[in-house]
């Protein structure tokens, strides 16, 4: 009788350690001012985060780790070697373990990647953020266009996948130099794409600029218009928008650590501020870290792991499913939503904007520009909020 195989796992790991943080950025950040002592608590906080999951989740077989943050491409590559071996050791490592790493187009930060590849990380996503040197400087990066070009060229040979972020829908930027911005990008090889429209967070400098009437967001219309020609210049280019906001070469090209998070798949989090998400005995449960790096590491020596674990009742892990899996070209099963009990005339108010097939929701090609409304519909129906 052939055995099972062991639920699939992916592993987060947040490094909070910025250079310089940006004002559109509203992720648990600290300043990388040294503070060598605070940083090999935390890896050492860290890797003991990882053997109390491992207790936890027993037996799974790991797909992938995914290094975020902060600026990852900061770490001792030593040290990234040093986690990635220990996941490896505590779970079932997958044969085609994905390892992923943020990283920015910085020289010092691109004269690391050998290194880090080296380490175990064999997929690279580069905030490259723009080509363009006054967009740069407005969005507070410490890098200019001919870093970002640089390195794209070094990590296209260091790594075997590589991914690019970037931002659009800028003040004052022109949908015409937009579309060439996304030509150039797909023609330096990239094999994923994850264009994002500035979105105003609160907490961030941003909003607070937004606030004191000193920055004019893009308006609606417009950031719908820049979103059509994104769809359009990245299909012609060969990529597939398999997720609202992530353009793929081929379905081998998915970021298969944001695959876990779309499929409500099981994944750990570790580090300062990391969130979860683990199965244990039939129950899914949510974990959130302390944001503060000295609270998570306080907590890990205290209680085995870095954040407690909250219960989710079936209604919860339904809702996680539709706001999750609609964002994806295969959607959702109806059957992750019977928890919610959405009306059938809620389906069918949003005629065109959604499609059910082969007992699965997807937004269509309509849908998916409005998708923040689309979900909001269909959980009212659910009598959530």
């Amino acid at each position: 009788m052939t055995s099972r195989p062991a639920p699939a796992l992916g592993l987060y790991v947040h490094w909070p350690y910025c250079a310089r943080i940006c004002p559109y950025c509203d992720f648990n950040v600290v300043r990388d001012r040294g503070r060598a002592d605070q940083k090999a608590a935390l890896t050492v906080a860290i890797l003991a985060d990882l053997e109390g999951h491992a207790a936890l989740t027993g037996p799974r077989r790991l797909v992938s780790i995914f290094f975020g943050g902060g600026t990852p491409s900061l770490m001792d590559p030593g040290d990234v070697a040093r986690i990635i071996e220990a996941a490896r050791g505590l779970w079932l490592a997958a044969p085609d373990l994905e390892v992923s790493l943020e990283a920015n187009p910085t020289d010092a930060e691109a004269a690391r990647f050998a290194a880090l590849a080296q380490a175990g990380v064999n997929r690279l996503s580069l905030g490259v953020q723009s080509l363009d040197d006054r967009a740069l400087r407005f969005l507070g990066r410490n890098h200019d266009a001919a870093s970002a070009r640089r390195a794209l060229d070094i990590a296209g040979s260091a790594f075997r996948r590589l991914s690019v972020d970037l931002i659009y829908a800028l003040p004052g930027q022109a949908l015409d130099a937009w579309s060439r911005e996304l030509e150039t990008v797909a023609a330096l090889g990239p094999e994923h794409v994850s264009p994002y429209q500035l979105t105003i967070e609160p907490g961030a400098a941003f909003h607070r600029r937004v606030r004191r009437g000193t920055l004019v967001p893009v308006g609606a219309d417009l950031a719908a218009d820049f979103y059509e020609v994104t769809q359009a210049v990245l299909e012609r280019a060969g990529f597939e928008a398999y997720e609202v906001s992530n353009h793929a070469r081929g379905e081998a090209a998915r970021s298969r650590h944001n695959l876990i998070y779309w499929r409500g798949e099981d994944y750990v989090g570790v580090g300062p501020g990391a969130h979860g998400r683990v199965t244990l005995a039939g129950e899914r449960f949510a974990t959130v870290a302390p944001d503060a790096i000295g609270d998570y590491v306080a907590a890990v020596g205290t209680a085995g792991t870095g954040a407690p674990r909250d219960r989710l009742d079936a209604h919860d892990v339904a809702l996680e499913r539709l706001l999750m899996g609609l964002r994806t070209v295969e959607g959702v099963a109806m059957a992750d939503l019977a928890p919610l009990a959405i009306p059938s005339a809620r389906f069918a108010a949003l005629g065109g904007l959604v499609s059910m097939r082969s007992g699965r929701l997807t937004a269509t090609a309509t849908g998916r520009p409005v998708l923040d409304r689309v979900i909001a519909e269909l959980a009212a129906g659910s009598g959530s909020s």
